[in-house]
């Protein structure tokens, strides 16, 4: 049986692993390692072939992890993540009918905003959770925390050029619930099917929370 949803997609895990798969025989063992490490949430970005069969593969044999799709910029590409297994989904960006598509999906979404006039029209379309990005080249932590003061209801995942050593400065923040990285997907594990090191990366990654205090 798959992991219940908590109330909100950002509140799984501190980090959310994004992940580019261009083997699909790599999605479960991968998977599999960044659940055993405690990274349950796992964005898979719609950047390769292999991509969709990977959501699909990871959704049937990893019912742990909480798989959702990444790089979504089409309704059609809603409809095929969900129908693999897709439990949210995450854009780069959005336009109306993009949210449209996600929102009438069934399944939690973050669209992606990086400037205060996309936040301010999300809020008016009744979203409140979004992904920040790029994060690092959009303003990083100094521009979300000049957010949460006009804007506290929103709520943010930043991805985009984030590591272990901004991750907590970003995590510290109170309009960030989580952020998204690679960082413990080193590019040499994965071609190595190294999956004991992506474990352990894994692992060091969820607990980049432990002692951050909101500032």
């Amino acid at each position: 049986m798959a992991s219940p949803l908590p109330a909100s997609v950002l509140d799984i895990a501190p980090v959310v692993p994004v992940v580019v798969i261009e083997d699909a025989g790599d999605a479960v063992p991968l998977a599999r390692a960044l659940v055993a490490g405690g990274l349950p949430a796992i964005e898979v970005t719609l950047r390769t072939p292999a991509a969709v069969e990977a959501i699909r593969e990871i959704a049937g044999q990893v019912p742990e992890a909480v798989v959702g799709a990444g790089t979504v910029i089409s309704p059609g590409q809603v409809t095929e993540v969900v129908a693999a297994g897709a439990r949210f989904l995450v854009s780069p960006g959005w336009t109306d009918v993009l949210l449209e598509a996600m929102r009438g999906s069934g399944v939690p979404f973050l669209p992606g905003v990086s400037t205060t006039s996309e936040v301010v029209a999300l809020l008016e379309r009744g979203v409140r959770e979004m992904k920040f990005f790029p994060a690092e080249a959009a303003g990083g932590t100094a521009y979300l925390k000049s957010l949460s003061g006009p804007l506290p209801q929103a709520r943010f995942c930043p991805t985009g050029g984030i590591g272990p050593a901004s991750a907590p400065d970003y995590l510290a923040l109170p309009n960030v619930a989580c952020v998204g990285g690679s960082w413990m997907l080193p590019q040499d594990a994965v071609t190595a099917r190294d999956w004991g090191r992506v474990e352990t990366l894994a692992r060091e990654a969820a607990a980049l929370s432990a002692g951050v205090t909101c500032r």
